[in-house]
């Protein structure tokens, strides 16, 4: 625009300098169209006036070219950062789906779970491909141990801790020959405490827990005992569904040691238990797009808790989708449940 509007100046100023030689030369009384001179000015005119206005247009072919080429570099920088974020974003999901591969072959398949109780079910559905929930079962002396925790987060970092919990778990009741449900928190509490608060280089300290239910079955006395750390159990009997409810001490987060209660409870024929986490209750959706609650959570379980173990899997399952609608899950869910005189497979 510049270049065009100095030529359109520099052409007023000429065709000015025309006017004014032709007004001289009629003052001196010489013909104007025979004088040479004007047509060899008017030429000079275009001549200047063509060739600014293809200097000028040249000069803006080489600024947008140029601002082309530009704009190809970015384009290829951005394509290029592209494949490697796809070629990364590969090798963490390759890697994930490897570490789920691990996660699966240390929780208990349901087929196994049933090995213990035939009427059974595991509700199991991680946020992310790896799960912070986890679940363990075990028999030592004619006593059978069933596990349900929840770990601090979900993804890796709880994969990682339920993988710690599980090895401390393992160890005790297998190793440490404990059977008492509470004294095994306690142990399980100084493990995970020995592992996460050892200061780092960096100076920060790792302050993660979990949340737990342990249930030991003993059918020749026909009790259960449990002991929990924010979890609670569920036990339903003749419609009715009986709460034991958990301490507030986070496993890995109990620095001063407070003992954790251990209940004892008898058992009928015909109870079912259940063990959860709070993935499931914590869920929003609906229509007011409102958490499922937990009264929402007891009177689905009283409802179906006489349908077979696989109808009521199916019936959570179905309710959570529908109660989720488009909404994304916001954590690890896991629902287990089981009657404990069902026998084995």
């Amino acid at each position: 625009m510049s270049a065009l509007y100095f030529s359109y100046n520099i052409l007023i100023i000429l065709i000015s300098a025309c006017g004014l030689m032709a007004n001289m030369q009629e003052g001196n009384s010489i013909i104007a169209a025979a004088s040479p001179y004007r047509y060899i000015l008017y030429s000079a005119i275009l001549i200047v006036l063509v060739y600014l206005i293809v200097m000028s247009q040249t000069r803006s072919l080489v600024k947008t070219r140029r601002k082309l080429k530009e704009k190809e570099h970015v384009l290829e920088e951005v394509e290029r950062q592209k494949s490697e974020l796809e070629i990364r974003e590969r090798n963490i999901t390759d890697s994930l789906n490897y570490a789920q591969r691990i996660q699966e072959a240390l929780l208990p398949s349901e087929d196994y779970f049933r090995s213990f109780f035939r009427e059974s079910f595991i509700f199991f559905k991680p946020k992310d491909i790896v799960s912070g929930d986890f679940y363990w079962i075990g028999e030592k002396g004619g006593r059978i141990f069933i596990v349900a925790a929840d770990c601090t987060g979900h993804g890796v970092p709880g994969a990682l801790m339920s993988m710690i919990g599980i090895e401390i778990i393992e160890k005790t009741i297998n190793e440490d020959n404990i059977d008492i449900p509470a004294a095994i928190l306690a142990i399980l509490n100084k493990g995970l405490e020995k592992t996460f608060s050892r200061e780092k280089n960096i100076g920060t300290i790792i302050r993660d827990g979990m949340d737990i239910g342990l249930c030991v079955i003993d059918h020749k006395r026909k009790k259960i005992e449990y002991a929990g750390a924010f979890f609670p159990l569920y036990l339903v009997r003749n419609n009715s569904l009986i709460e034991i409810k958990g301490d507030k001490l986070i496993i890995g987060m109990n620095p001063e040691g407070k003992a954790y209660e251990n209940h004892e409870i008898d058992l009928m024929e015909d109870d079912i238990l259940y063990l959860f986490s709070d993935g499931y209750v914590d869920q929003f959706g609906g229509s007011e797009n409102k958490k499922f609650m937990y009264r929402r959570f007891r009177y689905l379980l009283t409802t179906i808790h006489r349908f077979p173990v696989n109808d009521q899997k199916s019936v959570l399952e179905e309710s959570i989708r529908t109660w989720m609608g488009s909404a994304p899950q916001l954590d690890d869910m896991m629902v287990i449940g089981f009657k404990p005189f069902s026998g084995k497979n």
